[in-house]
């Protein structure tokens, strides 16, 4: 398996973490408005905007207990 094989289970977990970054951004308590930015910037940074989100995006109220 050489680096086009690692290549694409590597594009399949961005994939995969991409869309369940979309999903906590739509299901998040943001306004529309920055609902919207944060998919734009997920869908044309997929990798800087997934991390972004994670780091910078709104905190579940869960998350802290």
């Amino acid at each position: 398996m050489g680096f086009n094989g690692y290549s694409g289970i590597l594009g399949l977990i961005i994939l995969a973490l991409d869309i369940w970054a979309i999903v906590s951004v739509v299901n998040s308590t943001a306004s529309t408005g920055s609902k919207v930015i944060w998919v734009l910037v997920i869908l044309i940074l997929p990798v800087l905007g997934f991390l972004a989100w994670l780091m910078l995006g709104p905190k579940s109220a869960a998350r802290g207990v």
